[in-house]
């Protein structure tokens, strides 16, 4: 029975990549103790080490054996996700393998304790976990029905990504912004949305384009509908301009994941000598294999045509100056999508400066709230959303 315990990690072939897990090691080590009945100092060390990773997270270690099962990304679920056919003898590996985890997930600390043959008294002295009674089985197979909204691997844990040297990062605690916490502009959001929602329901989506005045609320709007859509397969990845190059790798390996992916680039400008401007224009027409149905393009940018112009660039001593102008002029040409967010009124301002005071619960007259935010606006460059929102922090922090 003990041995049977110490066996079933080194078996795993599917899900090999659990070994690596701290916790999992530990428990390894552990059974491994149990199997030789190695009861000395050593065996209470380790069982106490394991017991102090497993709490990092949880007390049930069926609770972590299933979230490391469920998130693993390995060439089952690579190749299911893919359509590709499965060989009868990894289907049979899954099986074996998730009936191995299903009998670990039920170990708890009291089982342990009781095959090492402690007595009542040193049992005591030891720290206890938890276990859990789950069908791995049924549960992964419901998980791989909802594979292109749950994801695996990384994009099961994380749902916003920035880059380096061409691999993604996650970021661990990504703006928490919400559609319902935006005020105005509903208009322009609302475009935005529908061709996001287009995107996950696997229809024609466009690239997008959201130009506009600074503090207008367009990298809030992207940031949103990444945070609301999660839940339904959407992913961020963050690009900087200077990294346009490593994308089209970055592209063709996503396009086999069967979630959707949205690349965001922030404040996008060129100037007229720009080398990254061939590449987010290479990026925009696509590979010669076609652009991927799972991924869009979102860009904001403050400048509609995204070049920095000069005089000396229209009468420079290109011999074929009207045709580089074009070329220059026609890369916002290849956003299927251009959604402009123009600086507020007044009018618009003050509604959006009362709909952020409602969510800060400011209590002040509304007369004199709005007589305050004007002259905070004027004070400060003028109208915009990001102003509002400035002014109602500083209010709400006794500084205003």
């Amino acid at each position: 029975m003990i041995s049977s315990f110490s066996n079933t990690f080194h078996g795993l072939t599917i899900f090999r990549n659990l070994l690596q897990d701290p916790v999992v090691h530990k428990f390894q080590q552990l059974l491994s103790l149990l199997s030789a009945r190695d009861f000395s100092d050593r065996w209470v060390d380790t069982y106490c080490d394991f017991a102090a990773v497993l709490y990092k997270t949880t007390d049930n270690i069926g609770d972590h054996l299933l979230k490391l099962a469920l998130e693993d990304e390995n060439l089952f679920v690579t190749r299911t996700s893919s359509g590709q056919e499965i060989p009868a003898a990894i289907r049979q590996s899954l099986d074996r393998e998730l009936a191995i985890l299903q009998k670990l997930a039920a170990l708890d600390s009291h089982r342990v304790k009781a095959l090492a043959g402690l007595t009542e008294e040193e049992a005591s002295l030891l720290p206890d976990w938890e276990g859990r009674d789950l069908n791995f089985t049924e549960i992964y197979e419901e998980r791989l029905a909802t594979i292109h909204k749950k994801g695996y691997g990384i994009f099961a844990r994380y749902h916003v990504f920035t880059v380096n040297d061409g691999t993604l990062v996650p970021v661990k605690y990504p703006d928490r912004q919400q559609l319902s916490e935006l005020t105005g502009y509903e208009k322009e959001r609302g475009r935005i949305i529908a061709n996001t929602e287009a995107l996950l329901a696997g229809k024609p989506a466009n690239n997008a384009l959201l130009y506009g005045d600074a503090g207008t609320g367009k990298s809030s709007t992207v940031k949103a509908i990444a945070n609301a859509y999660k839940d339904q397969g959407l992913r961020l990845i963050e690009v900087k301009k200077n990294q346009l190059y490593q994308i089209p790798e970055l592209v063709e390996t996503l396009s086999y994941n069967p979630l959707k992916f949205i690349l965001f680039i922030d404040d996008l400008s060129f100037s007229t000598n720009d080398n990254d401007f061939s590449a987010l224009k290479a990026i925009l027409e696509g590979s010669v294999g076609g652009r991927s149905d799972n991924l869009v393009i979102y860009a904001t940018s403050n400048r509609r045509h995204l070049i920095k112009e000069t005089l000396s660039d229209r009468e420079g001593d290109d011999i074929h100056l009207a045709d580089t102008m074009q070329e220059l002029m026609s890369l916002s040409a290849r956003f299927g999508l251009t959604i402009t967010f123009s600086r507020p009124e007044k009018e618009l301002y003050l509604t959006i400066v009362k709909a952020l005071a409602a969510q800060y619960e400011i209590e002040l007259d509304e007369q004199a709230l709005c007589v305050r935010a004007e002259a905070h606006a004027i004070r400060n460059g003028g109208r915009s959303p990001r102003v509002a929102r400035q002014f109602i922090e500083l209010l709400k922090s006794g500084v205003q």
